[in-house]
């Protein structure tokens, strides 16, 4: 009897001990990829074609949700007071993730340093410094210089908010021409800036390629130099910034994935190794090769962390030597 007891309790053991197993595996429900942008721009793009190859890796439904405003402040706080399970996560860029922080540190309610944890690099996006061909006729960026110089004030460029990186970089581009132009900010992201840029609200911006690039097919908008390290083969003949008399100026459009920081390593490491895996899947290459894009995740955890500790501080360094007005 005792031995028939003995069995019975090791196999009752052995039973919780199963269930606690299946229950704790990752994921076991749907999982909610917060973006701080409206849909159709690059940060959404990336949302739904990674979270398409992380379903068929992991067996779970990776469901985009669009939270725009407050400079990625509202998305950002909300994953972050997200219980840290790995079943809510946000999608963010430069903008997001290393200028707002830096820039807007009191706006946050929480600390973000410690309340948020990069889960990997996802893609890298080449921008165009692009103009509408809306009644402005400048098809070079020295034609740009030159009509800036010749109607000071009058050339408007747009953004993804105050504070944005396209922001900065026109500031810089604009200090490095010695040219005044007028800043028109757009808090939807690059859909409502191609929006103010093709009715002819604004003349230029920095925006990056694959958003814009069924603008430029239409005719609607004009690459006039590409932020990059090369010129790219589906736009041989526009010059990277570099060429067109500017290196140095532009930043690169980065996508990445980030967690609630008390999120358990071992969900990370799931996640972690499915973006890298899921970055490899042939469908998602070509989908990013059609946009131009870099496929280019974190080698490690560690390093998806040290890389966002670099790029904070390297905003830290651009923020308190280009000083603009946040009041836009």
């Amino acid at each position: 009897m005792k031995r028939l007891t003995l069995a019975l309790l090791s196999t009752l053991a052995l039973a919780i001990s199963g269930a606690a197993v299946a229950q704790d595996k990752y994921p076991s429900k749907p999982v909610k990829l917060l973006v701080p942008y409206a849909p159709g721009g690059a940060t959404d793009i990336t949302s739904r074609l990674f979270g398409e190859q992380l379903k068929n890796i992991l067996g779970q439904q990776f469901v985009v949700e669009s939270k725009p405003g407050a400079f990625g402040i509202l998305a950002i706080e909300e994953m972050a007071r997200s219980k840290p399970d790995g079943y809510t996560l946000f999608v963010g860029n430069v903008s997001t993730n290393a200028i707002t922080p830096v820039l807007f540190k009191k706006k946050f309610s929480i600390d973000f340093d410690k309340s948020v944890v990069s889960v990997s690099r996802l893609a890298i996006y080449p921008s165009f410094l692009i103009t509408t061909t809306t009644n402005f006729d400048v098809k070079s960026v020295s034609e740009l210089v030159a009509y800036a110089k010749k109607n000071p004030g009058k050339v408007r460029y747009t953004s993804a908010g105050v504070g944005s990186f396209p922001h900065f970089d026109m500031e810089i581009f604009g200090r490095r021409a010695t040219v005044d132009m007028v800043h028109i900010p757009n808090k939807t992201g690059a859909a409502g800036m191609i929006n103010d840029l093709v009715v002819g609200d604004a003349h230029t911006a920095f925006l990056n390629a694959a958003s814009a690039a069924a603008m430029i097919k239409a005719g609607k908008l004009r690459p006039i130099a590409v932020l990059a390290e090369r010129r790219l083969t589906d736009y041989p003949d526009v010059p990277t910034l570099a060429e067109a008399g500017f290196p140095g100026v532009g930043t690169l459009h980065w996508q990445s994935m980030f967690a609630p920081a008390q999120t358990p390593k071992p969900v990370l490491d799931t996640l972690f190794k499915a973006i890298v895996e899921a970055s490899k899947a042939p469908a998602l290459q070509e989908a990013f090769a059609k946009q131009l894009v870099s496929v280019k995740p974190s080698t490690s955890l560690d390093e998806a962390q040290t890389w966002l500790n670099g790029e904070l501080d390297t905003w830290r360094k651009i923020t308190s030597e280009v000083k603009i007005d946040l009041t836009d």
